[in-house]
């Protein structure tokens, strides 16, 4: 699969990450902490735009101090945001508490009364959908309405001015009323995607078995999508396309944590797939990026450069399959 060009549309939330510092440090003893922006898809949207591609959010945000952080941190990196819509009341944005470390690692997420889930159709229908090459979004932002309703619209515009769907499954449990609506909206979601990320757990929980996500990956592909990529952690990943499937392994390397492996590897990924690289190169990308930020701290300030990611590359002989 090759995308026509790297200009993105990517719908979901923009946040605060704060870590304790220095890293290593627990949270229940700090003292002090780094900020930085968060967020599946601004973190999404930093590595892709890190990689040369350009990128506009699509969210809402508190309007208040944090939600003008974010919005500076947006700026910050580049992303647009005129489709970024400040909302007030009792709307917060959300906040995540991360560990700089592996064992006993803690992570720390609020969301209650999130403002992205704010996002309505009004905020999606003024997106013009042809100056985009692909829309993207992580399956958090079916988890309420509006913003439930809002995505499908968006994903009907999208479809409409030819545009790939991309969909990274994100399947958070505190997100959702139930695991049984979960399940039923992202049937909907993915059916609709022509590009589905997701790991082993996440592809289970939408064939409703753990032992079957594998079949539901590539029954997606059968059923008309491009391109479903079925993480396995640090067995690799399999990569299935209607050509067949390409089994691809990962990258060692020195990890601080274990969070931002899959916004980084979805940036890579979908970058690769912009310059035209062959899908196992764009799979390899992404994993050498997930391997960068795993080893570094934060998220969004993780995300390697163009010019890191080819070093990395040229460094790392392309791994095996465990």
């Amino acid at each position: 699969m090759k995308l026509d060009g790297n200009r993105f549309v990517i719908i979901g939330r923009a946040g605060m990450d704060f870590y304790p510092d220095p890293p290593g440090t627990k949270t229940e003893e700090a003292t002090q902490f780094f900020a930085c922006l968060g967020g599946s898809s601004a973190n999404i949207g930093v590595a892709i735009r890190k990689l040369g591609g350009q990128v506009d959010l699509v969210t809402c945000v508190s309007d208040d101090a944090i939600g003008r952080f974010a919005l500076n941190q947006l700026d910050h990196y580049g992303i647009g945001r005129a489709h970024v819509r400040s909302v007030g009341g009792e709307a917060r944005n959300s906040l995540a508490v991360v560990e700089t470390r592996i064992e006993d690692h803690q992570s720390v997420i609020y969301r209650n009364g999130a403002a992205d889930f704010e996002m309505t159709d009004s905020d999606v229908s003024g997106v013009d959908y042809t100056a985009y090459d692909a829309l993207i979004t992580t399956g958090t932002v079916f988890a309420a309405e509006p913003s439930r309703s809002a995505t499908f619209l968006a994903f009907d515009l999208a479809k409409a001015a030819g545009l790939p769907l991309i969909l990274d499954i994100d399947y958070r449990p505190y997100s959702w009323a139930s695991a049984d609506e979960a399940a039923q909206v992202y049937s909907r979601a993915g059916a609709m995607c022509d590009v589905i990320i997701g790991n082993d757990v996440e592809f289970g929980f939408m064939a409703g078995d753990y032992d079957r996500g594998l079949d539901k990956a590539r029954e997606l592909v059968a059923n008309g999508a491009s391109l479903a990529v079925y993480k396995m952690g640090e067995k690799g990943a399999i990569t299935i396309t209607p050509q067949g499937e390409v089994t691809t392994g990962i990258y060692r390397t020195d990890a601080l944590k274990p969070t931002g492996a899959g916004d980084s590897f979805l940036g890579g990924f979908v970058a690769g797939l912009a310059d035209g690289l062959p899908v196992r190169d764009a799979v390899l990308q992404g994993s050498a990026a997930a391997a960068i930020v795993v080893s570094r701290v934060g998220c969004a300030p993780a995300m390697p450069t163009r010019a890191e990611l080819d070093s990395f590359l040229r460094a790392n002989a392309a791994p095996t399959a465990a």
